[in-house]
């Protein structure tokens, strides 16, 4: 098994409960990571047989271009097409990050990480 991590991934989006939010928008950082078993990538040093880090970001750069009123809600959505995609991950932890939120003084920002471990069938 190995641990996989894109970090600080940085979007402009539009998420937020207050309208301003979804007008004017703000900066969020999310970072992702995964176990996959990647004994076969190790061996043949072929892409095909590990989990593609482009096809990853591109998932992730989809679900933040897509408005919502929860971080919850991206990072739930951002789990479920990383999964959906890559149905070998035994795991994921999705972190999003909302920079500057608008509560009231100065907080550099505020996040929601969800982990989620798939069991094994067998």
């Amino acid at each position: 098994m190995a641990l996989i991590e894109i970090e600080n991934m940085e979007f402009y989006a539009f998420h937020g409960c207050f309208k301003e939010e979804q007008v004017v928008g703000n900066q969020f950082l999310v970072n992702i990571s995964f176990e996959t078993d990647t004994s076969k990538a190790q061996k043949t040093d072929n892409l095909n047989d590990t989990v593609n880090y482009q096809v990853v970001y591109n998932l992730v750069k989809a679900e933040m271009q897509k408005t919502s009123k929860l971080l919850e809600h991206v990072a739930e959505r951002i789990t479920s097409a990383v999964k959906l995609e890559f149905p070998e991950i035994k795991s994921i932890k999705v972190k999003v990050s909302k920079l500057n939120p608008p509560m009231g003084g100065k907080i550099e920002k505020v996040s929601v990480t969800l982990n989620r471990n798939f069991a094994q069938k067998g």
